[in-house]
């Protein structure tokens, strides 16, 4: 077990260093080519956070462990809604500005609520996935129309976190090191996490809700508890959701489009709905007073904790 545990510890911090090499990569590459700062940003503040679980669930799915890749990207969102949130709000009141979070807040309840509806059969069909990849375009383009109405101080704080060095050399060097650094990452994540299910009985959806999407999400927790603490409070929200709407909608549905998903039975009936009842319970959180306060997040990792026992209880 130790062997899986050192490779499943490497695996998420090369993951980690992948994922902001390739972030700055991007940002500063689309920069060169003439994109504004500011929807790169927007791009990348909303879905940049979700590139170390696509790594993982792309590996996954190369070595036919399917309920891992999806346990993956579920588990992320329940990790994302309770323990990030939770985490930041409790480092400090999240105070939130941007007025597209409520509505994306909106859309990722009806992303949940419409994979629940696919899933009842058992099955997530090609066409099911290419509704769920449509409605990742069409969520981007509402992004990006949307995210021109925000305030001038929002529109500042996201064109902050994208300005970077936009030399062509410079960037091209930070994706292909990203590339490998995410290629390995995944790699010894997968092969670790599988390692460690064996170890604590854990099946491969299992690890993938459980030990794979909780350390996925490590980096970006260490992240918006920073955020938290700087006052930014729209850019840990928008982390949050973005990547909650990319895993749904993006990473499961294109999982769909390229081979249909037997769903386990479980998915429906509990880890999709603790999604949802999490999206339910942030919901009010932004349109009273537009803050998360200190006891709100407080109750979110509770939500979260309880989510985890449950798992434990019901299905181990």
């Amino acid at each position: 077990m130790a062997e899986a545990l050192g490779l499943f510890a490497l695996g998420l911090l090369l993951l980690a260093l992948g994922g902001d090499s390739v972030i700055k990569g991007v940002s500063g590459l689309a920069q060169h080519l003439g994109l504004r700062p500011f929807v790169a940003g927007l791009l990348l503040v909303a879905f940049g956070t979700s590139i170390p679980e696509l790594a993982v669930n792309l590996r996954a799915v190369w070595e036919g462990q399917t309920h891992l890749a999806l346990g993956n990207a579920v588990g992320s969102n329940v990790t994302n809604l309770g323990l990030t949130l939770g985490l930041a709000a409790l480092a400090a009141p999240l105070l939130l500005r941007a007025r597209m979070l409520v509505p994306l807040l909106v859309l990722l309840a009806v992303a949940t609520f419409a994979l629940m509806v696919f899933g009842l059969d058992g099955y997530v069909g090609r066409i099911e996935g290419a509704v769920l990849l449509l409605g990742f375009f069409a969520t981007t383009a509402f992004l990006l129309r949307r995210g021109q109405r925000e305030a001038d101080e929002v529109r500042a704080e996201i064109t902050g976190f994208a300005t970077t060095r936009p030399g062509l050399g410079l960037n091209l060097v930070r994706l292909a090191i990203a590339i490998g650094l995410l290629y390995f990452g995944a790699r010894w994540v997968v092969a670790g996490g599988l390692g460690l299910g064996e170890a604590w009985s854990l099946s491969p959806l299992m690890v993938g809700l459980l030990p794979v999407a909780i350390g996925t999400a490590l980096p970006e927790i260490a992240a918006a508890i920073a955020a938290a603490r700087r006052g930014q409070g729209d850019m840990v929200a928008g982390h949050v959701i973005g990547s909650s709407l990319f895993n749904l909608l993006a990473i499961v549905g294109g999982m769909a489009v390229f081979r249909p998903l037997a769903l386990p039975a479980s998915f429906v009936k509990f880890e999709l709905p603790a999604v949802l009842v999490l999206t339910l319970l942030v919901y009010p959180l932004l349109r009273s007073g537009r803050r998360i306060t200190q006891q709100e997040g407080g109750i979110l990792c509770l939500v979260f904790l309880a989510w985890i026992a449950l798992e434990l209880l019901l299905f181990l």
